[in-house]
């Protein structure tokens, strides 16, 4: 094959590539079932942008929606966006993961570069593994949070058997998916009050969210001698930063919401830190809420614009740049702090380009959040803070509202839908684009620092 055919062959097989136009194709297809009469409750066709918005909001995993799921979606439409859901969550799990594989073959023929440093416990003859393992872990971690709550429909809240399993498919499937899509309009405020089922579905949002290669490495060290010692940088960083972000994100809340009449004031103190807790969880990308969002002190906004900005782990139904991008320039921030010439963690040296990438996703990132917010700002009547809100929810494929989404209009919900995507694919096509094209050079420029600060 001439040498100009076959780099059009390859550009064409590019996995990003690849990966968008399937979403897309996948999104399409997902419109055109909703558009059906027979996807509505009152069996009239839904408008095509809300049906275009509901079908990507469903399969970026991201919540946001412009009508009622419970309400205004036949079972038919119930049942499509469900397996939106289900295919938009396992999707990303197994492309993100089979990319890993790729990159890091690629890159163990070149020196062994990041990505394999990142996803050591994947290899080029794994993909077999990979598959088997995402549809393993997702079934069982789905099927275990719908016993639960289907339990606790049935006996504390009297549902019949058949309404207590369907909900409770539906809510963990969404859970573990870190959707946020509910079939009640309220989402899960009437269970506020119960840890029965805010925390099985706080359990299942964050198993999802730190993705396959953290799980895939926690199962098989599990019978083992071998502990946290020999665990992978990519396994550590994930549960550090996870953690942490939890935690802090669940204190902020607490303290800034701790009197508010319209959100954690008039509940009980276990009630408070349980939502507090909540709270922070479907922060890192799952959408469900306990609390009324839009009646948060604007400090509790900010905060979770944050907390959404970052998102979960790699690999995993999570959206936003990911923990380890944020950990990766936390390190690298300090290190120049301390005026250390390279970057190092857990007793490892981050190589440059590591730093580049990460650098990269947060910058381009912050450029789409920043250019979305005054796209909508031109076409919605509505504070600030509100809108940044719902760029940033939208960008981290979260779900979470303050209350506008609704009133978005046509070029405000297309400029969301461009959002949702983009933030779902972009951080794991960029990356993998990023580390397939990595190469070396035979020469170097001669060196000049220009100014900074």
């Amino acid at each position: 094959m001439p040498k100009r055919l076959l780099r059009y062959s390859l550009l064409r097989t590019h996995p990003a590539r690849v990966t968008v136009v399937a979403f897309a194709l996948a999104a399409l297809s997902g419109a055109a079932l909703l558009a059906l009469p027979v996807a509505t409750a009152d069996s009239q066709a839904a408008e095509p942008v809300d049906a275009l918005f509901t079908s990507v909001s469903a399969l970026c995993v991201t919540g946001l929606v412009t009508v009622d799921t419970g309400t205004y979606w036949s079972d038919f439409g119930e049942a499509v966006i469900l397996g939106l859901i289900q295919v938009g969550g396992f999707g990303i799990m197994t492309l993100a993961s089979l990319l890993a594989v790729l990159v890091s073959g690629r890159l163990r023929l070149r020196m062994q570069l990041t990505a394999q440093a990142e996803t050591k416990t994947l290899r080029m003859g794994d993909v077999r593994r990979v598959l088997l393992g995402v549809a393993g872990t997702t079934l069982i971690v789905e099927l275990s949070t719908a016993a639960l709550l289907a339990l606790r429909f049935r006996y504390r809240y009297d549902m019949a058997i058949g309404d207590a399993v369907y909900q409770a498919v539906f809510h963990a499937v969404s859970a573990f998916n870190n959707a946020g899509f509910s079939l009640y309009s309220d989402s899960l405020t009437r269970y506020q009050n119960d840890p029965f089922v805010e925390l099985p579905v706080a359990c299942a949002v964050i198993l999802g969210g730190i993705g396959f290669p953290v799980l895939l490495e926690l199962l098989r060290h599990r019978t083992r001698s071998r502990g946290p010692r020999r665990w992978s940088l990519h396994t550590k960083l994930t549960l550090v930063t996870t953690g942490s972000l939890l935690f802090a994100g669940a204190v902020l809340t607490a303290l800034l919401e701790w009197g508010n009449a319209d959100t954690l004031g008039p509940l009980g103190t276990g009630s408070k830190l349980l939502n507090a807790f909540f709270h922070s969880a479907m922060s890192r990308t799952a959408g469900f809420n306990a609390i009324d969002v839009g009646s948060m002190e604007p400090s509790t906004l900010l905060s979770t614009v944050i907390l959404m900005f970052i998102g979960g782990g790699s690999a995993g139904t999570a959206g936003g740049i990911k923990v380890t991008t944020f950990a990766v320039l936390g390190v690298a921030i300090l290190a120049e702090v301390r005026g250390e010439p390279t970057s190092g963690v857990m007793g490892r040296k981050l190589a440059p380009h590591v730093l580049r990438q990460a650098l990269t996703v947060v910058l381009l990132g912050m450029g789409l959040v920043t250019a979305a917010t005054l796209a909508l700002l031109t076409v919605v009547e509505a504070p600030f803070e509100y809108v940044l809100f719902e760029a940033v929810s939208a960008f981290g494929t979260v779900g979470l509202s303050a209350g506008i989404t609704s009133d978005l209009g046509t070029a405000g919900d297309l400029i969301i839908v461009m959002l949702m995507f983009v933030g779902r694919l972009g951080p794991v096509t960029l990356v993998s684009a990023l580390a397939l094209r990595e190469r070396s050079r035979r020469y170097e420029l001669p060196e000049e620092r220009p100014i900074i600060g």
